[in-house]
């Protein structure tokens, strides 16, 4: 699916006649990292005020939380709030 699908109903529906989806998608998933953090990155600077989780790489033994240098404050807190509740579950 397309991003512009997987964020617009209206785009969705006009497009994938057969679809059972509702809303906006709520997750992106990106062929790779370099194409992830560029999605990531025009996200964090467009729609949503700074406000972010992630990027987190999941893999088939466990994930990685990553934070960069331009990490906010706000956004150490969320992804440690993420680590340990994703830890938790594993429990």
């Amino acid at each position: 699916m397309q991003g512009d699908a997987a964020l617009s109903e209206d785009i969705r529906n006009a497009t994938l006649l057969d679809n059972t989806l509702s809303g906006a998608a709520n997750i992106l998933i990106c062929p790779n990292l370099d194409s992830a953090n560029i999605l990531f990155n025009v996200l964090k600077m467009t729609g949503s005020n700074g406000l972010t989780v992630g990027p987190i790489l999941l893999g088939s033994a466990a994930t990685a939380h990553v934070l960069n240098p331009s990490s906010t404050v706000r956004r150490v807190v969320n992804m440690t709030a993420l680590a340990v509740a994703d830890v938790s579950a594993l429990r």
